[in-house]
């Protein structure tokens, strides 16, 4: 397979992640007009599970599903990936999650005054396309260290969910399913703390376009580097906890019980079978190599 079909499937699976996971943000989290369409902080987590679990299935095979500049990196240290593609994976990841933002950005536009209207599409996260952020930034508020800290603990624990569901005493096939209701599950957590990154490609995107195409300012800009910092520190983090877990481990026992070993029986020759037929009895063959007197068992009715 040509090394460009892995850094299309890793293009493709980045752009699905945030036209998908950031699209649900800005268009259907909050949408007001009495239409009834508000999936919200549950529906925005499911969608962002969603992407990853399509994704996975979908050009997993090809390229190993990274979609994610911080996975990549974590999985290197974590001795599962060549350094010789790392750089390549973040270059087209991020030129992915890019790609995906000016979609979003043109919808945006297109919905013109009713995109930043009160009573129209999701105000809050329009304009900056459903950026990252800490302290006025924050969906609750929050400060930069609690941000920081909660990017850390989510990355490391999204490394340990991806390494221990692909390693190859895992049940085979579930991994994306896994991943994905993983990575749903981390933005439940950490939406209303930063509106969830683990991946510096997803905040990379909206935070570029927003900020110089868009209505994003220049906030998005410069909280930024927090959200490649953060998700690193907590991918090579989550690497090196999964390799201490499973250091030296055992394997884990086989419910199954064990198979009888099979013996191929002891062929006894022609003249073996002779003198068994000389004591009046029956050979039954090399497949069980016994000899059995049916004179023991004969029964004379007239006696």
């Amino acid at each position: 397979m040509h090394f460009h079909n892995k850094y299309l499937a890793e293009f493709f699976g980045t752009f699905w992640l945030v036209l998908g996971g950031c699209g649900s943000a800005i268009f259907a989290a909050v949408f007001a007009k009495d239409l009834g369409i508000n999936i919200g902080l549950v529906g925005v987590s499911l969608a962002f599970g969603l992407t990853v679990l399509t994704m996975a299935y979908a050009v997993g095979h090809v390229s190993g599903g990274h979609f994610n500049p911080a996975v990549s990196i974590g999985l290197w240290v974590g001795g599962r990936f060549g350094f010789g593609h790392l750089i390549p994976y973040i270059l087209f990841q991020v030129a992915g999650a890019i790609a995906a933002a000016f979609v979003l950005q043109w919808f945006v536009t297109d919905a013109g005054g009713a995109a930043t209207d009160a009573n129209g599409l999701n105000g809050g996260a329009i304009a900056t396309l459903a950026s990252n952020g800490y302290a006025e930034a924050s969906p609750g508020g929050f400060s930069m260290n609690a941000v920081i800290l909660m990017e850390v603990i989510m990355t490391a624990f999204f490394l340990i969910i991806i390494m221990g569901s692909t390693d190859d005493r895992a049940p085979a096939g579930f991994a994306p399913i896994a991943i994905g209701l993983g990575l749903t599950l981390i933005h439940l957590i950490s939406i209303p703390v930063s509106n969830t990154s683990v991946n510096p490609a997803r905040s990379t995107g909206p935070a570029l376009v927003s900020s110089f195409f868009g209505e994003g300012g220049e906030l998005p800009l410069t909280q930024l580097p927090v959200f490649w910092a953060a998700p690193i520190v907590g991918g090579v983090l989550g690497a090196i906890i999964y390799r201490l877990i499973v250091s030296g481990a055992a394997p884990a026992e086989d419910p199954t019980p064990a198979r009888a070993e099979y013996r191929e029986p002891e062929y006894r020759g022609p003249a073996v079978e002779r003198d068994y037929a000389d004591r009046g009895g029956e050979y039954r063959g090399p497949d069980r190599g016994e000899y059995r007197d049916y004179r023991d068992d004969y029964r004379d009715e007239r006696y």
